[in-house]
């Protein structure tokens, strides 16, 4: 009885958290429902169709371009194990994944925009028409850039799992890269890449800054671009949800395949891992595997390059002084601060639930449906963007009312913190979950035999054990708020202007320069936070 006691307190967080995150998700998906009158919207409007189709095109072709660009690069570094800088470079596909997505875009305008880096070349070469990033090309330009590292990273973690026993055997077989790739590389990589598609599909198809920032029109808009035009510049709440009803309706679906493929990882590359790959070893494919890394890291790295020197040659010291810049920064940190919290502290409700679970003896069917629950609330963010959040507010907090002057900025910044908690919980788990699950191993039976509990064991063995992943958890929800534009662009307003807003806005009137300069102080503040949240990463627990 006492063991089922002291279970009940974190299952009854986890259901509180629960109650809370679907009470506010929900409260949104019933005011879009409400706001249809019970009417569900058709394709037959040609406009709708045509957003949908664009949508799931432009997200097909992304997702066969980063594969079909990821899938070299991730065997030529499977190849090559032992070259300066290959960890470096699988760390450097790891940063379109956390870099704001409008500081990578207004990198990608730099190389490959009207004026940039790759035109100016093409002039010097005789050519007159210059290449557009706007529009289609571009939109798959950019969902390259952020996903094929992803993939990279995913198709060699698959490649590292390959029992070393098979590249011993292939290598006393004296097989060539032809039948090593069709005989090894190939089985291990045919299962993996169903699910990898999945994923990167999900994304692109939920894509918005990118589209917002690089579409070309009414002929290049995704479903969460139409959904916000409905609302911020025609005022249309009728198009507004039903539109936000169809890409429920999408993301549902594509939610519901994905769970049906096999699930991905990357946690498994490992740069000391001993591999015998004689594959690699001839001046043949050692040059060969050199040009497609080469290609590759130009790629990823030119845009960065771009952002620093741009964003040097603004008038930082003009930005600096400016007081809008100030005011941004303040309310980009005040919606990131409590967002962080909120993402962290429903992870620790959520881990330490599912953990009290699985401990109880008879449980029974409900216990462990309420756990598998709690598993899915990452799925839950993928099936409910943050546009379509957005916009379920947008219209009940319309319903209800405006409210004055004074607070509604406060109500607006709550809805927005909310919204960007939600979105950063599955990455706060991600990291928290394997970090609570060894801590818990470690000092359970110790703290126990101690008799530490409460605030004593909170202060001598969990602060301690746990500080690292806590910040790190912490670091990367507030970067992940930091750059979101999702939720921000709906409800912006003079009273609520984050840094990404107030960079976009810079961008819409032209003002290039002031953007580039803005980007870089908004790249420099994400990268403070990665450093102190993963500072430490050398330090060893002490008992």
């Amino acid at each position: 009885m006492a063991g089922a006691r002291a279970h009940m307190r974190p299952i009854a967080g986890g259901v509180i958290g629960l109650a809370g995150l679907f009470g506010f998700i929900g409260s949104a998906v019933f005011s879009l429902l409400a706001a249809t009158g019970g009417t569900m919207p058709t394709l037959s409007d040609s406009y709708t169709l045509s957003i949908l189709r664009f949508t799931l095109v432009q997200a097909s072709l992304s997702t066969l371009l980063s594969l079909a660009f990821a899938l070299p690069v991730a065997l030529a570094l499977a190849r090559q194990r032992q070259f300066f800088g290959r960890r470096w470079l699988i760390r450097l596909m790891a940063l379109p994944m956390g870099l704001p997505v409008l500081i990578g875009a207004l990198g990608l305008i730099g190389i490959w925009g009207h004026n940039g880096l790759a035109n100016r070349l093409l002039a010097t070469l005789g050519r007159e028409t210059p290449v557009s990033i706007y529009g289609l090309s571009g939109i798959l330009l950019a969902h390259v850039f952020f996903n094929m590292p992803l993939a990279t990273r995913l198709l060699l973690a698959g490649l590292e799992r390959v029992p070393p026993d098979y590249w011993r055997m292939a290598a006393s077989l004296g097989m060539g890269s032809g039948p090593i790739f069709r005989r090894v590389e190939w089985p291990a990589l045919r299962g993996l890449l169903p699910g990898i598609a999945g994923l990167i599909f999900m994304l692109c198809a939920t894509s918005f800054t990118l589209v917002l920032t690089l579409g070309g029109g009414p002929g290049a808009t995704t479903l969460e671009v139409a959904i916000y035009q409905a609302l911020r510049f025609d005022f249309d709440p009728s198009r507004a949800v039903s539109l936000a009803a169809l890409q429920l309706a999408v993301t549902a679906t594509l939610l519901a395949l994905l769970s049906l493929l096999p699930s991905v990882d990357d946690r498994t590359i490992d740069d000391n891992k001993p591999i015998l790959r004689l594959d690699g070893t001839p001046w043949s494919a050692r040059c060969r595997d050199a040009t497609v890394l080469v290609i590759a890291s130009l790629f990823l790295i030119a845009p960065f390059a771009e952002i620093v020197i741009a964003g040097l040659k603004a008038d930082l010291g003009r930005l600096l002084n400016d007081q809008a810049l100030w005011r941004a920064m303040a309310t980009s940190l005040a919606i990131a601060a409590p967002a962080g919290l909120v993402a962290l502290g429903l992870s620790l409700l959520f881990i330490r639930s599912r953990t009290a679970l699985a401990a109880l003896r008879h449980g029974g069917f409900a216990a462990a449906g309420l756990s598998r629950l709690i598993g899915a609330t990452a799925s839950l963010v993928l099936l409910v963007p943050a546009i379509v959040l957005a916009t379920g507010w947008f219209l009940l907090l319309r319903r209800f009312g405006s409210p004055s002057p004074s607070t509604a900025p406060v109500v607006v910044a709550a809805v927005v913190v909310a919204i960007n908690a939600i979105m950063a919980l599955p990455f706060t788990m991600r990291v928290l979950t394997p970090a609570l699950a060894s801590h818990r191993q470690r000092t359970a039976r110790l703290a126990e035999s101690l008799g530490l509990a409460g605030f004593a064991k909170l202060r001598h063995v969990d602060w301690p054990g746990l500080r690292r992943p806590l910040l790190t958890a912490l670091s990367f929800a507030m970067a992940l708020s930091l750059g979101d534009l999702g939720a921000v662009a709906l409800f912006g307003a003079d009273a609520l202007v984050t840094l990404p807003w107030l960079i976009y806005s810079r961008m819409g009137s032209y003002r290039t320069a002031d953007a580039d300069g803005l980007a870089l102080v908004l790249g420099l503040v994400c990268l403070v936070l990665t450093v102190v949240g993963t500072a430490g990463g050398k330090e060893r627990d002490r008992s």
